[in-house]
């Protein structure tokens, strides 16, 4: 994947990238003119937040620290970046359109602690972060292993696919506040037999806590989206409550058992396992996969794994 990087050569002033070179003056007076209407674009999935009101509450919920080594994926025209900035945290911001890197580098690249990727979030390397910091922390740390603390007004349209990529990702991760649709938080904090209950639900609470913070209304956002939004906090298990498993078949299974929501598991894993392989589990075989407790998926995971009972 081709990347730009953009930051501050703080020794001399200047920002930097891989075209181009712009000085202290320029960048000032870049920042005090007004910028160009940008056109928010459909296939990027561009809805910009501006209620001051609710980025209060997002930055209020992420709570930044200096040293805190920060991620912003999606900054848009940069307002919740500027909520997130004046923290003194360390924060490196990836945007794919490339229209928004000026006025992004215009409003905070003299700020020692801001570096921009024009890049795609589903492709980057999110692990390669940690190395990347130095002495380059808001209060000059020093820590080269903090750990991320992710934030994103996520696209929509990639919200699902780039979560599941994130969690591969845990384990140098310290929490994750994502806006997303509102269905789509409501599936990531659902409970066994309610509609919303299935793999993005499951694979989520597997990793991490997850908090339903609160919901976002169409017009804080420019334009307004069709649908409700919400804040939801990912906090990744410090010591899981789950039984171990290997996760890939988990997924596996999971995927299997909610491939058809309607039909039962006696259907839908008829080639994993038999009826009577899940009634030695203690699991109905008539019943739909939406009734199933993570810790049951976990048990039959495990089961699959040792080859034990079944």
């Amino acid at each position: 994947m081709f990347e730009k990087t953009h930051e501050c050569n703080k020794k001399r002033g200047k920002w930097t990238s891989p075209r181009h070179k712009c000085s202290t003056r320029v960048t000032i007076i870049a920042m005090n003119r007004p910028q160009p209407q940008h056109r928010a674009r459909k296939r990027f999935g561009q809805n910009f937040l501006h209620d001051a009101t609710i980025i209060d509450r997002i930055a209020a919920a992420v709570q930044p620290r200096p040293g805190q080594h920060l991620v912003e994926i999606g900054p848009g025209q940069g307002a919740l970046t500027e909520a997130l900035i004046g923290s003194g945290c360390a924060l490196d911001v990836i945007e794919l359109d490339r229209d928004l890197v000026p006025g992004l580098l215009a409003a905070f690249c003299l700020n020692p602690g801001f570096k921009l990727h024009n890049a795609d979030a589903l492709t980057f390397d999110f692990a390669e972060l940690l190395n990347s910091r130095s002495d380059n922390t808001g209060d000059n740390t020093g820590d080269k292993r903090q750990l991320l603390r992710v934030v994103g007004n996520l696209p929509y349209n990639i919200s699902t696919p780039l979560i599941f990529k994130l969690l591969e990702n845990c384990a140098i991760i310290q929490d994750m506040h994502f806006m997303l649709q509102l269905e789509v938080v409501e599936r990531m904090a659902a409970t066994p037999g309610s509609k919303h209950w299935g793999r993005l639900g499951i694979m989520t609470q597997y990793h991490c806590r997850v908090e339903h913070l609160f919901d976002v209304p169409p017009h804080a956002f420019r334009p307004e989206p069709k649908v409700q939004s919400a804040i939801v906090r990912l906090t990744p298990w410090a010591e899981s409550p789950w039984q171990p498993c290997n996760e890939s078949k988990l997924r596996a299974l999971v995927k299997a058992a909610f491939a058809h929501r309607r039909k039962t598991l006696r259907n839908n894993l008829k080639e994993i396992l038999s009826s009577g392989d899940l009634e030695a589990l203690g699991i109905d075989p008539g019943a739909r996969a939406e009734t199933l407790q993570l810790k049951q998926f976990i048990e039959i995971t495990n089961a699959l794994h040792a080859n034990t009972t079944v």
